[in-house]
């Protein structure tokens, strides 16, 4: 999130035609997805959100970034959706309407997303509910997604007279001969990525609940 937010301000700040963001992420948190995609919906800069390499996946909090960028781009071999919210919880009646009152958020923003881009409302909504997934090519057919790209450079060509709206109003792309600027993690960046990791934190969870113990 805070890499996604210096990038949108760097990316005003140059003027830049666009910002093409490569999503491979399993998911990640609901509130900070919230905030992902409050800044791509203010965002006076197209965003692009394009899930590659082949191979990469665009789940859960990742279907549905995908879903609320001004152009959503695959390249072949990926595959998006399985937006179903999980907790960890104990079990009982509390928790089940905890996982339903979450469920019913999730699945309303993903329609309201797809409603606004101009996309598949019902794929959405069923990403959530019924964790479907999608490949990249299936994306396509159902109007999940708008471009599918083999690598960046055939994604820009795609992008090239694409309308898009923006809080100010609509926008025509224009990427004849464009320069691309990579923004890459700082330091701080990195090591939040790693500790965020599900795996690593669930590690430093039971370390720290071991030492709690003894």
């Amino acid at each position: 999130a805070e890499l996604l937010k210096r990038a949108l301000k760097e990316a005003d700040m140059s003027q830049a035609d666009c910002l093409v963001i490569e999503l491979d992420t399993p998911g990640g948190l609901v509130s900070t997805l919230r905030n992902m995609v409050q800044e791509v919906m203010a965002s006076t800069i197209p965003t692009v959100v394009y899930v590659s390499p082949s191979g990469a996946q665009a789940a859960s909090a990742g279907a549905i970034l995908t879903i609320a960028a001004h152009v959503a781009a695959m390249a072949p071999g990926t595959n998006i959706g399985a937006a179903h919210p999980v907790n960890l919880g104990s079990g009982g009646e509390k928790d089940e309407t905890m996982k339903q009152k979450a469920e019913n958020d999730l699945a309303a923003m993903a329609r309201s997303m797809a409603a606004e881009r101009g996309r598949n409302e019902e794929w959405a909504e069923n990403a959530v509910r019924e964790s479907v997934s999608a490949s990249a090519r299936e994306a396509l057919e159902l109007k999940v997604i708008d471009i599918l790209a083999k690598d960046l450079n055939e994604l820009i060509q795609q992008l090239d007279g694409i309308t898009v709206s923006l809080p100010d109003g609509p926008a025509e792309l224009v990427m004849s001969n464009p320069e691309i600027i990579q923004i890459k993690e700082n330091l701080r960046e990195k090591i939040l990525t790693t500790i965020a990791d599900p795996n690593i934190a669930y590690i430093l969870m039971m370390i720290g609940m071991t030492g709690l113990y003894f």
